[in-house]
């Protein structure tokens, strides 16, 4: 009789933690059926967005597209951000479904992913609306130089982009919490030789119109003596 119950013992307590353990389980599967349809349903809806705002436009003016054709990659901009929008809402589903079965050590390491992914969204937006900005920018200096009838042109748009580029470089890392201290230097840096760059094309673009201001000043001046 002891050794029948030394048998059976085991296997009475393993099938009353089953039991126990189904409504848990049934749960988390609910909640990850669930989860899947809102996943779904968040990467159209983050897709319908984008698309109203032109975010593929603006990207491709920031030149992203060129550097996904370059890597291989098929998807827009726009559609690689509602595929991390769907993975957000997938890992937050799943986190709760750890929740509920009570995984402690996975519940953590999905927490930790989960509150890390809105930050990679959102330094991916901030980096291609910089480039954008970067571009626009660059043009706008460009005509600006031209109009002011300056050689320089290409060098000061150029200094512009990188300017922006740098800053824009250094809030998507900051956002993404990677050595915040050393990429404030760095944009320190970049940012300090790009303003001494641009402030010495503008001088040596600019200094054949002092000249001619200065010696038109001087004519007017030595013509005014003579007059008197």
């Amino acid at each position: 009789m002891d050794l029948q119950a030394a048998v059976l013992e085991p296997g009475r307590a393993l099938a009353a933690q089953t039991v126990a353990y189904l409504p848990s389980l049934l749960a988390a599967l609910l909640i990850v059926a669930f989860g899947w349809l809102l996943a779904k349903f968040a990467r159209l809806l983050v897709f319908r967005f984008l698309l109203i705002i032109r975010f593929d436009m603006a990207s491709e003016r920031a030149g992203v597209d060129d550097v996904l054709v370059k890597a291989d990659i098929r998807q827009s901009p726009a559609e690689l951000v509602a595929i991390m929008a769907q993975w957000a809402v997938g890992l937050a589903v799943l986190l709760t479904a750890a929740s509920v079965l009570g995984l402690t050590p996975v519940s953590e390491l999905l927490n930790h992913v989960v509150l890390y992914v809105p930050k990679v969204i959102a330094a991916v937006v901030a980096l291609i609306l910089g480039l954008f900005v970067a571009n626009v920018l660059a043009g706008g200096v460009r005509t600006a130089a031209a109009n002011a009838g300056l050689a320089e042109t290409d060098v000061l748009a150029a200094l512009t982009r990188y300017a922006v580029v740098a800053f824009t470089v250094a809030v998507t890392l900051e956002e993404l919490g990677i050595a915040p201290e050393l990429v404030r230097w760095a944009f320190v840096i970049v940012l300090g030789g790009a303003c001494l760059g641009l402030a010495l094309a503008f001088g040596l673009g600019c200094k054949d119109l002092a000249r001619d201001w200065m010696v038109r000043y001087l004519d007017g001046a030595r013509a005014r003596r003579k007059s008197h």
